[in-house]
């Protein structure tokens, strides 16, 4: 992706395509014709299983008002009590405090490139896959990726942190 190509892009996924580019992550951000804001409207718009999207959702951490970042397999529900078990008590995060810390609002909030950097977990669940994507900063944008890169991009732990799947 060229620098002229970038500055047609939303800002939010201009900051995500430059810290992609930098990193020498080799898929450029994608504008779907219509809104990913969910998992499922992504998947649907990708033609991917839904546990295939990375959704990022953000935690308030009370003790200290920083943002916790839990990117989350699509099909999976974030256990509160596991990530509070790891970071210390979070509550809701609304989306006046969702677009402060990340500058991203909430159906785009992208894994990468925050206005301010979170406490990131990912969620186990997404390896696997070994293709996934995630939000690129607007709900209409969207990045492939694996897992790996995911660490690798993020720098944070992998841990257990959704809900039980009845089986």
């Amino acid at each position: 992706m060229c620098g002229a190509e970038l500055h047609s892009l939303p800002e939010g996924v201009q900051r995500v395509a430059r810290v992609l580019q930098e990193s020498g992550h080799p898929h450029a951000p994608l504008m779907l014709d219509g809104a990913a804001r969910t998992a499922q409207e992504a998947a649907d718009a990708l033609g991917i299983a839904v546990g295939q999207i990375a959704k990022s959702i953000i935690f308030r951490r009370k003790s200290d008002d920083v943002a916790v970042l839990v990117i989350t397999s699509g099909d999976r529900r974030v256990d509160e009590k596991k990530v509070d078990a790891i970071v210390g008590k979070t509550g809701r995060a609304d989306a006046q405090f969702v677009k402060e810390r990340t500058g991203y609002s909430i159906g785009g909030v992208s894994p990468i490139a925050h206005a301010q950097k979170p406490v990131t977990l990912i969620d186990r669940e997404l390896f696997r896959f070994e293709e996934i994507w995630a939000a690129a900063g607007h709900p209409h944008g969207v990045f492939k990726l694996r897992p790996q890169d995911l660490e690798r991009l993020t720098g944070a732990p992998v841990a257990d942190v959704v809900q039980q799947v009845a089986s």
